[in-house]
């Protein structure tokens, strides 16, 4: 396996963790790893094609699961903010007749 494709893997299998973990700001650096291990492959002169398209495959439906979380994040804390800021209106009508 040429090294490219084998970072490719491994920054990938690293980002599956990250991703199954929810850290973000791992998610954060590994996503930079994997552009960058990715323009790497593509530019390795003696690469396997069908290896690489394999490992681009999987880091594409990585990268599909990891849109669908960050998207369902982004929707829990959009609800907790909403929340939030009724809170403080509540509070600030108490305030005024309290």
């Amino acid at each position: 396996m040429n090294p490219s494709v084998r970072l490719l893997e491994e920054t990938g299998s690293a980002l599956r963790s990250a991703l199954a973990s929810q850290d973000w700001s791992a998610i954060g650096e590994l996503d930079m790893q994997c552009r960058q291990a990715v323009e790497e492959a593509m530019a390795e002169p003696t690469r396997d094609d069908e290896l690489l398209r394999a490992r681009m495959e999987e880091l594409l439906e990585l990268y599909r699961e990891l849109v669908t979380l960050c998207q369902e994040e982004q929707k829990r804390l959009a609800g907790e903010l909403v929340q939030l800021n009724h809170s403080r209106q509540g509070a600030k009508v108490y305030q005024l007749f309290g």
